[in-house]
């Protein structure tokens, strides 16, 4: 079953001068509950192909379709009914002055309509007391905490942990790791790595570690040059290497 379907789709930047292609037409299909890895060197397009699927940009030429959703028809804020996404940057997509809680409680409304409501925090608080207990980097402590007293870490995980609350059709990490020191990298991409397995979620994961890209995930795209230039099936290819990937960013 075929979750995201990316036809013929390119972005061509016009300035004064010049027009530039960011992306060629890059056509892929991206299966349910497949966990993608995306690899390639700054510049390569890994970047513009997410934000194309987001709705961050336009596409100049094709379609793109989640499940029977046609993306390229709507606007970011439709598309987020569908497409969770969590960022490099421990402090996007987070709420600094709401407390853990507050925040859990926002992303629970994801792709609803925005309106006054009442809050009705106290329902939820034993469910979020529930989901948390067992999280890495002890955010489980931190539930009446503002989100910007939060380490770099933490604030990663609840992050996580919101892009999830509700599942969603295709679910975005852009180098989510990358910010944070090794050891806790390891614990919330371990973390992330069973909750998406759990779950059934679709991925796809941006990432410049190449031992990340071997561990994690069932297929591996590498984009070079603005377009696709390998898709790996994990399974297909068992015994893949560093210097397998290596190859191509010659």
């Amino acid at each position: 079953m075929t979750s995201l379907k990316i036809n013929n789709v390119s972005k061509v930047i016009n300035d004064a001068s010049e027009q530039t292609t960011i992306l060629k037409p890059t056509s892929v299909e991206i299966n349910d509950q497949d966990f993608v890895v995306v690899l390639g060197t700054n510049g390569a397009g890994k970047s513009t192909f997410f934000n194309l699927i987001t709705g961050d940009l336009m596409p100049t030429t094709g379609s793109i379709y989640l499940n029977e959703h046609k993306l390229t028809t709507q606007k970011r804020e439709r598309r987020a009914k569908y497409i969770s996404q969590v960022f490099q940057d421990p402090k996007l997509g987070t709420a600094p002055r709401m407390t853990v809680a507050e925040n859990l409680l926002l992303a629970e409304r994801r792709g609803l309509s925005r309106r006054l409501f009442p809050r009705k925090l106290k329902t939820r608080i034993a469910y979020f007391k529930d989901i948390v207990a067992d999280l890495p980097n002890d955010i489980g402590l931190k539930l009446n905490t503002a989100t910007e007293k939060l380490s770099g870490g933490q604030r990663q995980t609840l992050s996580f942990l919101m892009s999830i609350i509700k599942k969603p059709d295709l679910l975005l990490l852009d180098e989510h790791t990358s910010a944070l020191d090794p050891q806790t990298s390891n614990s919330l991409m371990k973390f992330a790595d069973a909750t998406i397995k759990e779950k059934k979620i679709t991925c796809l994961m941006i990432t410049h570690d190449l031992e990340t890209a071997l561990n994690y995930g069932n297929r591996i795209l590498i984009f070079n040059n603005g377009q696709i230039v390998s898709d790996i099936d994990k399974n297909k290819q068992p015994n893949l290497t560093k210097d397998d990937l290596l190859k191509y960013f010659d």
